[in-house]
Formats: C-alpha cells, structure tokens, sequence
C-alpha cells in the first residue's frame, strides 16, 4: 500500500494459502467477457443520467469507459463534484462489480482506500497541534521515549513534522516479507527498525509507512484513544462521512455494497479476488474504508480554513517539498500531496493504493472535487497515468 505504485506482496501464493479466494479459472475468462456484456447493456451511466442520454457523451464517462475496455481494469468508479456554486455532483460506474457472478457495479461503492489514510492522520495530528497538546517541531522521543531507535535511527532526532512530511529517513516497514495477519502497530516498526535509516532527517524525502505508523503512535499516547476512535470522532462524525470507517482488528470484510477487488501478478496475468484480507498491516497509514464521494466531502472540507483545521495549521499542511514520486510537479505537504492540472490549477489529496484497489483525486481551492477509484492495483504505469487523466479531466470541467 503505497500512494502511487502499490505494495507488491513478496509472496503472493503465501497469502493465497492464508486463506485469499482466488478466482476459478473459468471466472477469469470472464474478464473480457463479462465486460463486454456490461457496456452493451448499458450500466456504464451515471446516476442521474439515462443511459441514452448524458453519461453517454460525457468526458469522465468515457475515461472510465476505456480504463475497463482498453486498460483490462474489472470496475471503475468516479464521484464529481461541482464548485460551491450549487453544481449537483455526479456520480459513475463502469465494468464489473464480481467477474464470478457478472454483478453490476454498485454506485459510489465503498473501496479500500489505502495512503489516503495518510491524510486523515495526519488532520488528527494537526488538530492535536491546535489544541496545544503537542507541537510538530517536538522530536519523537518527546512522545515515544527510547521507542524508535535502530541503524542510523534515532526518535531524539526526528521531529513530528518529518514523520508526516515524509523527510524523517525512516526505512519503509513494507521491506519486510509480511504474512497474512493480524499486526500490531509495533510489530510494524519493529520491522522496519530491522533495517538502516534511509538518510540523516531532514536531509532528503522517501516515501514510508513507517512514518505514519509512529504518527499513529504518537496520537495514541498523546489522547489515550485508538487512532480510529479519533479519526471517528474528529472528522468522520464531525463531516457526516457515513461511509466511511476504520475496520476493527480481525475485520477482513467491507461492510457495504462494494465492488471486488482484484490482484494481479504481471500484466495479462490472472486476475484473483483479493477483496477480503486482515487491513492491520497498513494501520495508521492505510486502513480506511470509504467511498469516492465521502472522500470528495473530506478533501473539500479539509481545504476550507476552519472546517477541520485552524488556518495556521491548514497553512502548514500546505507547506511542500518536492515528491516526483507522485508525478511531475507534485510536492508533498503535511499527508497532503498537490498535483498539477493540465488547465494551470492545482489539486490536493494523497491517493492510495491497496491490494484489490487503487485512488486516486482530491479537491481544487475552489471546491471542485473528483476521485477515482479502480479495482486492480494495476502492474502498467500506463493505465496509472490513464486513471490520473480521468481525475484531470473530471476537475478540469471537460465534460
């Protein structure tokens, strides 16, 4: 689960002998198949639009359209959002929800939604920061005494503020071979700790769950309430996210009408469903539950000063540094990343990925907001980049 190229399990056999359902070898036949069927008989639409009518010449439509056709992806979901002049938000669906069954593809469906956790951390950080409870300038070890230390490695040295910008130099704890099951978070950083620091802090920037994992910590110290019970009651009730949710420890399920996802070797190679598995390995950094357009309500609300962070500590989020990981011109703030748009704008959110499932949008200053959501991590680059065109397009207004 990374934000842009998604975590390949060492051993996907491994986890398929943990108990993963693969798909029968006559259900991935049905992979072209059954999607051929599906664009024929017309569920490709947006709701709100008949089938005959504006879904069908619409830009986004059609971007999801040829990531199924062309691209091989099982489903593909989009939520629209209008600026905060009224404009009604729409929402689409192409492919197929279960290549076994054939089953249409539930609108607005919930996904695993990976790295965007990030973000969602990082907001609880940030409020705690507000509240005067702790401060990004404070090292680790203000927190978390003698907890993080290693090779090259050390919490009296690591301020807050490089652990949710991504410059701290903490190894990646998805280096490790990880099994299919229950992780405590400390289990996790103690796989990473088994490796040497990536730089002194600071002085670079590398993308690491680590970082999040320890945030995670930090929050749990700091108010004595789970990570998820504080992203519950800090921004998902605060916002109405009702589709949103942090899997309870041994919830391999997604509670709501979902697509499956779907886990793929190499490209061409068999698709295998991957939608039920233990989430706890990303924890803080990837293990939200949600859908594109509470995803959309959370990126809008989290831009507007005062809805879940004071200015000043918005202003700091906003605060990047350069993360070509993410793309040409991206920068990475505070769990927030900022994408170029090819109409001049810019946009803000993080995208995730998680086996079965990838993400990919944010919102605009202005309140345009559009997320995207695929259900493969795709293994080519090239359908990546055809996912981002989708989100360009859909905030671009080129519909």
């Amino acid at each position: 689960m990374r934000g842009q190229a998604g975590q390949r399990f060492r051993s996907y056999q491994g986890w398929q002998r943990g108990g993963l359902r693969g798909v029968t070898s006559s259900a991935a036949a049905l992979t072209g198949a059954a999607v051929a069927v599906a664009v024929a008989a017309g569920v490709l639409v947006a709701p709100g639009a008949s089938a005959t009518g504006r879904a069908h010449g619409d830009s986004v439509q059609q971007g999801l359209d040829r990531l199924v056709r062309a691209d091989g992806v099982p489903a593909a979901l989009a939520s629209v959002n209008g600026d905060r002049k009224g404009e009604r938000a729409l929402t689409y669906t192409a492919g197929v929800g279960d290549l076994a069954t054939g089953a249409a593809v539930p609108r607005d469906g919930q996904v695993r939604i990976g790295s965007n956790t990030k973000a969602f951390t990082a907001v609880v950080v940030l409020q705690l920061v507000a509240e005067g409870r702790m401060r990004l300038d404070d090292s680790v070890d203000t927190y978390l005494p003698g907890l993080v230390r290693g090779d090259g490695i050390d919490g009296r040295k690591i301020k807050v503020r490089q652990l949710l910008q991504q410059t701290s130099g903490l190894p990646n704890y998805t280096k490790g071979d990880l099994q299919p099951r229950y992780y405590e978070p400390r289990e996790l950083l103690d796989i990473a700790l088994e490796y040497k620091s990536e730089f002194d802090p600071g002085e670079s920037w590398a993308y690491s769950n680590t970082n999040y994992v320890v945030a995670g910590l930090i929050v749990e110290k700091v108010t004595k309430r789970t990570v998820a019970q504080e992203i519950d009651r800090r921004i998902v009730e605060r916002l109405g996210l009702r589709h949103t949710y942090f899997p309870a420890p041994g919830d391999a399920t997604i509670r709501e009408p979902h697509p499956k996802g779907y886990y793929q070797e190499a490209p061409g190679a068999p698709l295998r469903n991957i939608t039920e598995l233990d989430p706890s390995w990303t924890w803080a950094a990837g293990q939200l539950i949600s859908t594109n357009s509470d995803l959309n309500r959370f990126y809008t609300a989290l831009l507007t000063p005062g809805r879940l962070l004071p200015k000043p500590q918005l202003d700091q989020m906003r605060t990047t540094v350069r993360a070509d990981y993410f793309g040409k011109g991206a920068r990475y703030g505070l769990g927030i990343v900022s994408r170029p748009l090819s109409c001049g704008d810019v946009y803000w959110g993080h995208g995730g990925s998680y086996p079965g499932y990838e993400t990919r949008g944010g919102a605009t200053d202005d309140g345009r907001a559009a997320d995207v959501a695929v259900t493969v991590q795709p293994t080519d680059k090239a359908v990546m980049s055809h996912v981002d065109e989708v989100v360009d397009t859909a905030l671009c207004r080129r519909r």
